[in-house]
């Protein structure tokens, strides 16, 4: 049977055996008015006064969005808030973009992600995790995490929070308190975010918040310098609106992962010699740190020994010159980090990526289809493909009847085996 993946912007379909099972998550439709939506949701939040009765004219809005590698709708958002604060400044309307420690967006990609209406009406701040000229400290976390924050962000009169909710592979579900921390930290306090120990917790895993190490300090960072309104939204495989929710940040937050969970949550019965994925399509297939959800997703179930396909186009590379590629390449073998990396006693930018990478390898066999050459996988210790269709015809010649599944969706899926 054919199968269509979600692969780069247009997605591919691939020919696998009728007896393969498909895990999609529950399908939704979009809200057909999401701007008239958006506003009525800020005049009637959760758990919180309306946004407009927080604003005061004069004020100084801060409001944080997703990066270049999420497919936030931010104009609707946007667009509807400036409606709601009629005749604002665009001095005091600051739009932070939350790369957390991915590098920075670029202009063709800020023209990509804001219509022409928006960037005209707003001042586009993009955070630099590494500028400590601009970072402000404010304190440890219970678990004795160093605090930094944009200091604009900090100083701004009205602190907005947007996002999108999906499922997140160890910090529980993006979005929420994501948006302050890492979105908007310094780089000191997302190492410490995420180090061998908060990523080798067993809690520390997909649509799991309770419990959760790495979900309770990026709340508790939030807590400091808690946004006054915070609004998430929930999409289909189209990246189109599906719900809205917005108020009072951990109570808007806890209602959208309810729901998320309850379409993303896959169950099966059984573990897979053999599972199929891709990573959502663009924007978060763009490059190979990101690619690693996708895997991690079909990792929960497939059987040790058994074998992994990312399909994930790559096109903006590892990416290139980034500290990831940098560890990757440090190393003969991913079993070699994870030695490495137990016995370190310092943090280094995206050890948590190569670590998760390496955690799933010791496991199972990792193969890639992307527009990534052959010695760019090899260097990351991946297996190159050039067809899928070939590679599970190969694998039908090692394993006799192999089980496949097929995730097409990617991340978007929350796989698990009852």
């Amino acid at each position: 049977m054919k199968i269509k993946m979600d692969y780069g912007k247009e997605g591919i379909e691939i020919q696998v055996p009728d007896s393969s099972d498909v895990l999609i998550p529950n399908h939704k439709n979009e809200i057909l008015e999401p701007e008239k939506s958006i506003t009525e949701s800020l005049i009637s939040p959760i758990n919180s006064s309306s946004l407009l009765s927080l604003y005061k004219q004069g004020m100084t809005v801060g409001l944080s969005v997703c990066d270049h590698t999420r497919a936030q709708p931010r104009n609707e958002i946007i667009t509807s808030i400036l409606n709601l604060f009629n005749g604002i400044r665009k001095e005091n309307f600051l739009v932070f973009i939350a790369t957390g420690s991915h590098r920075p967006t670029t202009q063709k990609e800020i023209n990509e992600m804001f219509s022409d209406f928006v960037i005209s009406k707003t001042t586009i701040v993009i955070h630099d995790a590494e500028d400590s000229s601009n970072l402000e400290y404010m304190g440890k976390t219970s678990g004795n995490i160093p605090i930094e924050l944009n200091k604009e962000w900090v100083n701004c009169d009205l602190k907005i929070t947007t996002g999108f909710v999906e499922p997140h592979f160890f910090a529980g579900f993006s979005g929420g308190p994501k948006m302050v921390a890492p979105g908007l930290a310094g780089l000191e306090t997302i190492m410490n975010l995420h180090d061998y120990d908060k990523i080798n917790n067993k809690n520390s895993t997909w649509g799991l918040i309770e419990g959760n190490p790495i979900h309770k300090q990026i709340s508790e960072i939030s807590l400091l310098n808690k946004p006054d309104f915070s609004i998430d939204l929930t999409l289909n495989r189209e990246n189109k609106i599906t719900g809205i929710y917005s108020g009072e940040l951990f109570s808007e937050h806890k209602l959208a992962c309810i729901d998320v969970k309850k379409d993303s949550m896959k169950k099966t019965n059984k573990l897979y010699d053999l599972v199929i994925t891709s990573n959502s399509g663009y924007p978060l297939d763009q490059n190979l740190y990101q690619t690693i959800k996708g895997v991690s997703a079909a990792a929960q179930i497939t059987k040790p020994g058994g074998i992994i396909i990312s399909v994930s186009e790559c096109s903006d590379g590892i990416p290139f010159e980034s500290n990831y590629e940098k560890l990757l390449k440090s190393v003969k073998s991913p079993e070699e980090y994870l030695k490495k990396l137990k016995n370190q006693t310092y943090l280094e930018a995206d050890q948590w990526q190569v670590q998760i990478q390496a955690q799933i390898q010791e496991n199972n066999k990792v193969m890639l289809y992307s527009k990534l050459n052959e010695k760019e996988v090899t260097k990351s210790h991946l297996i190159k493909i050039n067809k899928i269709e070939d590679a599970i015809e190969e694998i039908n010649r090692k394993i006799k009847n192999p089980s496949i599944c097929i995730l097409p969706e990617g991340p978007q899926t929350i796989p698990y085996k009852i």
